[in-house]
């Protein structure tokens, strides 16, 4: 099974959920996302793919997010955020032949194994 992981190597839950991917033997892609980050395109499509609003995407712990009146923005101006600073996603997104996952808490990733 192939799969992409949006990865901050960083965090522990990314670690932990990278870690889980390649014990389950899958072809890991490793994206650090912080260095390239997807775009606003590509962001909605995994959001609509895991069935989140980019708003639900959005990383409020460590970032001013919540100031900025993010999670109530629309989705175009939450997605423009995120892309243009990457360090407002929320990680690890996964992304499997069968699905897209918001990896918190990390066993999430066991639904599109």
């Amino acid at each position: 099974m192939k799969a992409t992981i949006w990865h901050n190597p960083n965090c522990g839950t990314s670690r932990n959920t990278l870690a889980m991917l390649e014990e389950a033997g899958a072809d890991v892609t490793v994206i650090e996302y912080l260095k390239n980050p997807p775009s606003a395109e590509k962001l909605a499509q995994l959001y609509r793919d895991a069935g989140l609003t980019p708003q639900q995407g959005l990383r409020l712990r460590g970032t001013d997010a919540e100031e900025r009146g993010l999670p109530s923005a629309d989705d175009a101006t939450a997605l423009a955020a995120m892309a243009a600073e990457p360090k407002l996603i929320e990680r690890p997104l996964v992304e499997t032949d069968k699905g897209v996952r918001l990896c918190r808490p990390k066993e999430k990733v066991l639904e599109i194994l």
